[in-house]
């Protein structure tokens, strides 16, 4: 399949620089899989398109402060100024990081000193470039564990689509994050508030966790010529066995498993093929064992024609073209037709168009939709 396939007009008026508030006051497109009908919606009527039993999953990575800024150090003191921005930890001591990095001449050997940019009076800690890769990303090695550091030294990022946003960084988590990890944030769980999870609640539907950190690459565009030949990155994610349980009783049970947001559903899509040790393009269901708790890294690539064994709705947000995101959603979108692995992509850009028309908002600070 073309990439190309997945591009669409975006004029810039249509990303969302501030978020809806309250956070459940934000529009939610309603698309029925099987016949394309398509509803408007605010995101606190979600209680009217669940039924009890079903069991909301999400995410429950934390955003971690991210960004950090300094410059080279040198026999000769201060140089030019440095950005570094925390992929991974690739060690267990915390000091070793692969990152993206903005400077001049930041090659393999270069020292850095990250310092804060108030007055905080947060003590600086050093770090060096220790490899440079194909990929442009740099392996730094911090002169000790930076994680204690990250809340004085550190930024919240934002996407660079987002360039007016001034309010408070708290908004960029979800009201139930938990674990830091992320370098983005889980956007479709931003639309939950704790008032309407305990509405749910009330209404019989049930709430659980799991954890996938999330990196930069999952929103970055494709760039091979088809889809099938995009490589995709690797995230740690976590899966519970409390939570695989819930998952395996509600489907037993009838009820749905409804994933907030992609990051969720390649979660559990990983828990009920590669966890199990199935091959995820050519492997059957397990009658009484959907899912299996697993933790470790995910590098499943959720494209047209994949069969979803996990998921059964999905709450997610407009996303970019040509992204690996808006390829998993065309492929949720598309299970209702599984003899047309372009149904899915062709449904899911007609809504688009029809979100467009009526003025939602799009990408990480926007508004939501649900596939049923």
């Amino acid at each position: 399949m073309q990439t190309n396939l997945f591009d669409y007009d975006l004029p810039p008026h249509f990303i969302a620089q501030q978020p809806a508030e309250p956070r459940d006051s934000s529009r939610l497109l309603v698309l029925h899989r099987a016949d394309g009908q398509v509803e408007h919606r605010i995101f606190r009527d979600l209680g009217d398109y669940l039924r009890p039993g079903d069991l909301l999953v999400a995410n429950d990575s934390r955003v971690i402060p991210a960004r950090l800024h300094g410059w080279k150090w040198g026999p000769g003191g201060r140089g030019g100024a440095v950005e570094i921005f925390l992929l991974r930890q690739v060690d267990e001591s915390g000091q070793m990081w692969e990152c993206l990095v903005r400077g001049k001449g930041l090659r393999e050997g270069v020292a850095v000193k990250i310092a804060a940019n108030d007055a905080s009076g947060a003590p600086p800690v050093h770090a060096q470039i220790v490899a440079v890769h194909d990929a442009g990303t740099r392996t730094v090695r911090f002169a000790e564990p930076i994680r204690p550091y990250l809340q004085e030294l550190g930024e919240i990022p934002l996407p660079p689509y987002i360039t007016e946003y001034c309010g408070d960084r708290e908004r960029y988590q979800t009201v139930y994050s938990r674990p830091e990890g992320s370098a983005a944030a889980p956007t479709a769980g931003l639309h939950l508030t704790s008032e309407l999870l305990i509405r749910l609640r009330e209404q019989g539907v049930g709430f659980a966790t799991t954890t996938l950190h999330v990196g930069l690459d999952t929103f970055k565009p494709v760039t091979t010529e088809t889809v099938e030949a995009h490589r995709i990155h690797t995230e740690w994610a976590e899966l519970s066995a409390d939570t695989a349980r819930r998952i395996n009783e509600t489907t037993l049970a009838g009820g749905r498993i409804v994933a907030v947001g992609t990051t969720t559903a390649r979660t559990l899509e990983w828990a009920a093929t590669g966890a199990q040790g199935l091959d995820p393009y050519d492997a059957g269901a397990c009658p009484w064992q959907r899912v299996a708790a697993f933790a470790g890294n995910v590098s499943l690539f959720v494209r047209p024609g994949y069969r979803f064994r996990a998921v059964d709705a999905l709450i997610t947000n407009f996303h970019l073209p040509r992204s690996s995101l808006l390829m998993m959603v065309s492929a949720f979108a598309g299970q209702a037709s599984a003899d047309d692995p372009d149904a899915g992509r062709r449904l899911l850009l007609a809504a688009y168009e029809i979100a467009k028309r009526e003025g939602y908002r799009f990408f990480s600070f926007g508004d939501a939709m649900l596939i049923l």
